[in-house]
């Protein structure tokens, strides 16, 4: 049983979550269109269980995607208002008589709006590997109150919509294997299953998962193809090094398990010594190596191959693969490196593509005179920040006299007085608060800091733009986030702004 302190605004992540995103990617069911055998079953589940609403909805990272819906509303939606991310946390149904009542969903937008929950059963979609990735729900804007006869019929509908699942996948799998027919000897199916390692790899390229997420995921599907005890990431970072493994194998023992965790305390390792490593590296033998630790031989260590992923801002990563003792494969043959290296230029591209668009956003937000956000950032952070829900306060502030400056000593000047008041005022507020230039000489602060803070830096800022022109000062409207949202709340303070700027 779980308890809860408070409200919760959405349910915590499973411990499988990299390996239940990737059960779910490996159906390819999100976002197909409506089909008659799961609207079918939804249909069925409402009959028997005499509700006006069920649905078939699968849990992706970000979102509750609703796959079927029998009724009213449709269910895809944030996954931080989804009733159904707390279902996938049990193994059986989850049945709540009177969601106003219970403090994680008095709030949810499907209980206060469509389709009204006021009793919810659902079950979670059990894949055969024990992954739960989505739920067959019913809902009623009314007490209705279920006997343990229709929570079991509720049960085996949610193992027909796997079935179906199944059969799905297992018709893909076998349309993928009629063009493969040809290929029957051992190194031609070797080469198979490292292709379909390499597809499932490309569609983890196309999840919404971070760089390093994207990479341990990669990692974990080469392991059983390479025949590894252990696949990881090792990720160098100005403090340091870090590995996070991906995949070990069962046979491993719990003290073998550990040893990779253990890395970062040996300054020593080659490992260390790998961080500016340009190709990849393969050692048959680890045990003869001049630099092997003796923890790692004792270990029975055998095999290490290291593929570098390039250097992406402050962070290289490097692919690990790692083979024991007694291996059945006793060195790194050409369809493993083959394979791994594949792997490694798939990933490095996406890091990169991902990089530049990255970096691509973070121009188009940025005012090019200043370095300050501009307006575009503006909307996006103030949107992002209402949406968590919690306190901030908003500054609009406009300069006063840069008009003159520009008259009587130049535009050149003028530009200087933005940058320096620009930077003096993020450098003052540090992480507290973001700087935004949303016109010629208006300025907006977004954040945690307090009005004091706020005003206090932009005096700050004055002081060290009058070290080069004769500023006479700034105006400064501020309001809370209590007051207002949107537009609406930048408008307030611009009104504040203006009314100081009159008073002055």
């Amino acid at each position: 049983m779980l308890n809860y302190i408070g409200v919760m605004t959405g349910a915590p992540f499973p411990p499988d979550e990299y390996a239940r995103l990737l059960a779910l990617a490996q159906y390819e069911i999100l976002d197909t269109p409506q089909e008659e055998a799961f609207d079918r079953i939804t249909r069925l589940a409402a009959h028997l269980l005499g509700t006006p609403v069920a649905f078939i909805n699968f849990v992706d990272q970000f979102r509750q995607w609703n796959k079927s819906a029998y009724g009213p509303g449709n269910t895809t939606a944030a996954r931080r208002d989804s009733v159904c991310a707390w279902t996938i946390l049990q193994e059986g149904p989850m049945v709540i008589e009177n969601a106003h009542a219970d403090p994680r969903f008095a709030h949810n937008p499907m209980v206060t709006g469509t389709p009204h929950i006021h009793m919810y059963a659902g079950t979670p979609l059990t894949t055969p590997s024990g992954h739960r990735i989505g739920t067959l729900c019913v809902t009623d804007d009314q007490p209705h109150p279920l006997s343990a006869d229709d929570l079991k019929s509720l049960q085996d509908l949610a193992d027909l919509v796997v079935s179906e699942l199944e059969l799905r996948a297992r018709t893909v799998y076998l349309n993928r294997e009629l063009q493969a027919q040809t290929l029957r000897n051992v190194d031609l199916q070797r080469g198979l299953d490292q292709a379909q390692v390499l597809e499932g790899i490309t569609q983890l390229m196309g999840l919404d998962l971070t760089p390093e997420e994207t990479t341990v995921a990669a990692s974990s599907l080469l392991g059983e193809a390479l025949d590894a005890d252990y696949t990881g990431l090792i990720v160098f970072e100005d403090g340091g090094v870090r590995v996070r493994v991906a995949h070990q194998h069962p046979r491993v023992p719990q003290t073998t398990r550990d040893l990779p965790g253990q890395f970062s305390d040996w300054p020593l390792s080659l490992t260390h010594a790998l961080r500016g490593l340009q190709q990849p590296l393969y050692l048959d033998n680890y045990p003869a190596h001049p630099h092997a630790l003796k923890v790692l031989v004792a270990a029975g260590v055998q095999q290490i191959a290291w593929i570098p992923l390039g250097t992406h801002g402050p962070t290289t990563p490097l692919l690990m693969a790692v083979r024991l003792e007694g291996s059945e494969a006793t060195r790194w043959r050409s369809s493993d490196r083959a394979l791994l290296e594949a792997a490694g230029r798939s990933v490095r591209s996406a890091l990169e593509r991902r990089q530049t668009v990255t970096l691509a956003r973070q121009e188009a937000r940025r005012d090019p005179l200043t370095g300050a956000l501009n307006r575009r950032a503006l909307d996006e952070d103030l949107a992002r920040l209402e949406g968590l829900a919690q306190p901030f306060t908003l500054a609009g502030i406009d300069l006063d006299g840069l008009k003159t400056i520009n008259d009587q000593h130049g535009h050149g000047l003028g530009d200087r007085v933005l940058q320096m008041f620009a930077g003096s005022l993020k450098t003052t507020l540090d992480t507290s608060a973001q700087v935004f230039r949303v016109g010629g000489d208006e300025f907006v602060v977004l954040g945690r800091a307090p009005e004091t803070q706020i005003r206090s830096a932009v005096n700050a800022a004055v002081l060290a733009v009058r070290q080069v022109a004769p500023l006479k000062g700034a105006s400064v409207g501020t309001v809370r986030s209590s007051e207002g949202s949107g537009d609406a709340l930048l408008a307030m303070a611009d009104g504040r702004m203006y009314e100081v700027k009159r008073g002055r």
